[in-house]
This record gives structure tokens, C-alpha cells and sequence, in this order.
């Protein structure tokens, strides 16, 4: 009777010897282990190192090229040395390359003769393409989608100029997210109409900041029956041809050969840090791999891809070990389709639910402030230990959202997926946009850090919180 009385005593004593090992090994959410995951990330030059190594090494990576397939392979390698489990996800990605690329001015009244006037531009991504020779036509300069519709009978056959100004007023005080919005839907949307309304090509004045005649680039949103040659011009270009518009007539010579080749085979990384005690229960970290090809994409989004990796590196410098799967995703074809994030999507729609939050970093590396998220308003106490441990180096802030809207999440936010992001500095993150000067120099190693630190704590927090975060509720427009 004794000896059956201490065999179960024995084994209850052995299981919770097991159970505070395991907890000691395990440090979860504890200050101090957030504070080590903080210390750590700000101790280390591994995202610089990865940014460095995809913009520097690589260059370009639009969708579809070899600099994108070469994107893929180095990631993988890198994950792979940091013990990660690392799988390829095919995808069938949009191949568009650009060709040559020329504006000139050559009628207006007052022009002196023999003279013309060039004009700096870029075409837009899934941009038509002008006969080899290029195309003469007249200048129709409108400044909002009211003002073509008014001009429609004069579109025909004639180039129509977009001139909206990007707001850098807004930029400047913490909206240049919104201000970008406001000056996206005219390169988005604008090509498209006009050519619905016979329009012979677009032009659309660049979406950013810096005004020091740089082209910015980006998609364009034509499609097959409708693709009429477009770019987006510089902002002082377009205001030069709006001043000479207002003269008289304007005629412009222009020259686009860009194509749109058979789509291409490339692959979104995905690397598991699997969970100890929950690892059917994930938990997303993330960057896309593409870029546009004008430059390196260190800000657009090299920087983000490289701060996702540096979260397992940060951990295994720790060797913490999370009680939900971290999933680290360097995305593909984000910037002119997004169908890794689609693909993603398609393959995990049944287990939406054992997502657990999604953090994605495409905002540039500027200073980080703290965390945005879209959660439930009743769950955002619950981010409290985060927000003290990222205070000491000015980064607890926390902004709730009922949803972000990020380009590679979205569709997991409206399955209720939780979306995080860095909430971060942008007010200059437009200067570099989609332009030829986005490259490593303009990353601060020092702020890289503190992202990497966000992005770490958040990923740990999330992979290790008792209480449920709730489901995002993404309102129906």
C-alpha cells in the first residue's frame, strides 16, 4: 500500500521538476526577457549586414528577374545557417521589363527654333508600349479624375498629364502614408481611365518627395485590352509642361518599349522557428523580397525582408525558444501583383484561425516609434509589458487600428488575422520611394537596430502570450 502510495507522490515530484525546467528554459514574456531580446537586437549589425548583402550583392530584384531569383536563393541560405526550417513556396509571378525610355518637348508657343526640351521620366510597371520610333501627340494637362472626365471629348489620341502634387506638408506630420495614398490613385487608377477614354498615353507627375528631378516608378493597374504606354514624369518636368499648357498647345514626342514577357516561376521564402508547446499556432514575421528596378530597394524593402531574418537571429543568439511557431516570410511580387502574398493565402485560408498576429515591415527603415496594430480595443492592455520594454530606447508607443491594410497582409487581416507593423518615421521615406536613390547609404544602421528590436520583442511577445489577442475585424466598406 505504502509503495503505491509513493510511486504517484515520486512521479508528481519528477513532473514538476519537469515543469519548472522546462519554464526556466523557457523565459516567455517576462521583462527581463523582453529587455535581453531589446539589448540584444540594439547589440547587433545582422539586419545591416543582410541589407547590405541583397542591395550591394544583388541590386534590383523586380519580379521575374534573375535578381529576384538570386533574392530568393541568398535568403534561404541565410535562414538555413540559422538553423531555421526553410521551404519555397512556388508562385507564378507578373515578368515586365523595361526598355527604352524617353520624353522630349517639341511644340509650344514662344519655342525658339531648333530647340526642344527633355523630359525625365520612368515607365510605370505593366505600362503598353509606343512603337519602336516612339509617338508625337498633344499634351492634355488635367489635375484630378473630375477634370478628365469634364475633358473627355479632347482626350482622344492625346497625352494626358496627371499634375497632383504629393502633400509633403502631410509627410512631414505623420501622414505621409496618407498622403501617398492620395497621390497613388492617380498612377494607379489614372492610366487606366484615360486610356477607357481613348487617351493615346499617360503621364502621371511623381509620387514622393525630394524634388530633385527623380522619377518615381510603381504600378501602373492597366491591363490587356486597354495598356496604353505610361510614366511617371518628374515633379519639375510636370510643372514645366503645366506652365507651357497654360501658354498654348503642348506636344511631347514620346518613346516606351517596354514588355510584358510569360509569367514567371520564383517563390516566396518561408523559414519556421518551430514552437515548443504550441506549434500548430503561428505567428508571422515579415518583408517582401521584390523591388522596383530603378535601384537597389534598400528601404523598398530589403530593410524589412533583413529585420524579419534578424529576428531568429536575435532569438538564437538567445537561444530562446517560443511557445508558438515564429514564421519568418520574405514575400514575392509584392510591388506589382502581390502573389506570394496571394498564394500565401490561398494555401492557409483553413488555418487562418492558428494564425496568431502577422507583422509585416514595409514602411522604410526610419526611426521606429513603438508598434501598429489591429486588434480588438479591449486587447490593447494587453501589450502593456511590450510597450516597457521598448520604451527605454523611444519606441513604446502603441496604435491600435481596426485595420492596417499592409499590401502582403491584407488578406489575412480580413480572414482575422491580427496585423502588426512598426510604427515608424516616414517623413522622408518618399523622398526615396520607387526612385534610383534608393540605396543602402540612405539606411541608418542605428535605426535598423531599433527596428529589429520591434519587430523581435513583438514577434516573442505574440508567440508566447497567455491570453488570446482576440481576431481582427476588418470593418466591410
Amino acid at each position: 500500500m505504502n509503495r503505491r502510495i509513493r510511486i504517484p507522490a515520486l512521479g508528481l515530484l519528477a513532473a514538476s521538476l519537469l515543469a519548472v525546467s522546462a519554464q526556466a528554459a523557457s523565459p516567455g514574456n517576462h521583462p527581463a526577457a523582453l529587455g535581453k531580446i531589446r539589448d540584444t537586437a540594439m547589440a547587433s549589425d545582422y539586419a545591416w549586414e543582410r541589407t547590405a548583402d541583397m542591395t550591394d550583392l544583388i541590386g534590383p530584384r523586380l519580379s521575374g528577374s534573375a535578381g529576384a531569383a538570386a533574392a530568393v536563393n541568398q535568403v534561404a541560405d541565410a535562414m538555413r545557417k540559422l538553423g531555421a526550417r526553410v521551404t519555397l513556396q512556388p508562385v507564378k509571378v507578373p515578368h515586365w521589363v523595361r526598355g527604352e525610355e524617353k520624353g522630349e518637348l517639341v511644340e509650344y508657343r514662344g519655342r525658339p527654333s531648333g530647340i526642344t526640351q527633355r523630359v525625365v521620366l520612368s515607365a510605370l510597371g505593366g505600362s503598353g508600349a509606343t512603337p519602336a520610333d516612339g509617338i508625337k501627340a498633344e499634351v492634355i494637362v488635367v489635375s484630378s479624375f473630375d477634370e478628365l472626365k469634364a475633358r473627355a471629348a479632347e482626350v482622344k489620341g492625346r497625352i494626358v498629364l496627371f499634375d497632383v502634387p504629393f502633400d509633403q506638408h502631410m509627410a512631414e506630420r505623420g501622414l505621409a502614408g496618407q498622403a501617398y495614398g492620395q497621390g497613388s490613385t492617380y498612377r494607379v487608377n489614372g492610366p487606366r481611365l484615360a486610356a477607357e477614354i481613348g487617351a493615346a498615353a499617360a503621364l502621371v507627375r511623381s509620387v514622393g518627395g525630394a524634388n530633385y528631378r527623380l522619377p518615381h516608378t510603381g504600378n501602373s493597374g492597366l491591363q490587356d485590352g486597354a495598356r496604353i504606354p505610361a510614366a511617371a514624369v518628374t515633379v519639375e518636368d510636370a510643372m514645366l509642361m503645366s506652365r507651357l499648357a497654360k501658354r498654348g498647345p503642348l506636344s511631347m514626342r514620346l518613346v516606351l518599349t517596354p514588355q510584358i514577357l510569360p509569367d514567371a516561376d520564383s517563390y516566396n521564402v518561408i523559414a519556421d522557428l518551430p514552437g515548443t508547446d504550441k506549434p500548430d499556432e503561428v505567428v508571422i514575421v515579415s518583408g517582401h523580397l521584390d523591388s522596383w528596378d530603378l535601384a537597389t530597394g534598400a528601404h523598398d524593402d530589403a530593410a524589412g525582408v533583413a529585420s524579419a531574418m534578424a529576428v531568429f537571429d536575435t532569438l538564437k543568439k538567445l537561444d530562446y525558444r517560443p511557445r508558438r511557431t515564429i514564421r519568418m516570410i520574405a514575400w514575392m511580387n509584392e510591388e506589382n501583383g502581390t502573389r506570394g502574398a496571394r498564394t500565401y493565402l490561398e494555401a492557409q485560408q483553413a488555418n487562418a484561425g492558428k494564425h496568431i498576429g502577422a507583422i509585416e515591415s514595409d514602411n522604410g527603415a526610419g526611426r521606429p516609434f513603438g508598434l501598429r496594430a489591429s486588434v480588438p480595443a479591449a486587447s490593447a492592455k494587453l501589450f502593456a509589458p511590450l510597450q516597457a520594454a521598448l520604451q527605454p530606447i523611444g519606441a513604446g508607443v502603441f496604435q491600435r487600428q481596426d485595420a492596417l491594410a499592409t499590401g502582403d497582409l491584407s488578406g489575412l487581416e480580413r480572414a482575422g488575422v491580427p496585423s502588426f507593423a512598426p510604427l515608424l518615421d516616414t517623413s522622408t521615406y518618399f523622398d526615396y520611394h520607387h526612385t534610383a536613390a534608393d540605396t543602402l547609404d540612405k539606411v541608418d544602421p542605428d535605426n535598423l537596430r531599433r527596428h529589429v528590436a520591434v519587430m523581435t520583442a513583438t514577434a516573442w511577445f505574440l508567440a508566447n502570450v497567455e491570453e488570446p489577442v482576440g481576431r481582427a475585424n476588418v470593418p466591410v466598406k
